[in-house]
């Protein structure tokens, strides 16, 4: 019995520290398409960016960036607009 709960145990731990996979750019993304001319000169590596786009049911969505070492962009967040509480 006890081999049985530390395999179960080992699962449900294995479960949680697991890295979340990436998240997909959407239409209305800046990166969507993979335009890999999206780059910000200006901006210095690890800054946000921060873009709000509306889907085609009219629904508003933020989406955070964080400006790689090359100047490309990686979506790290996206949520509905307004939060909802």
């Amino acid at each position: 019995m006890k081999p049985l709960a530390a395999l179960c145990l080992f699962m449900l731990l294995a479960g949680c520290t697991s890295a979340p996979g990436e998240i997909e750019p959407v239409p209305g993304s800046i990166t969507y398409g993979g335009n890999p001319s999206t780059r910000l000169t200006k901006s210095p590596a690890g800054s946000t960016v921060f873009h709000r786009f509306s889907d085609q049911f009219a629904k508003e969505w933020e989406e955070r960036y964080i400006v790689q070492p090359d100047g490309t962009l990686r979506l790290v967040d996206r949520r509905a607009y307004p939060i909802p509480d």
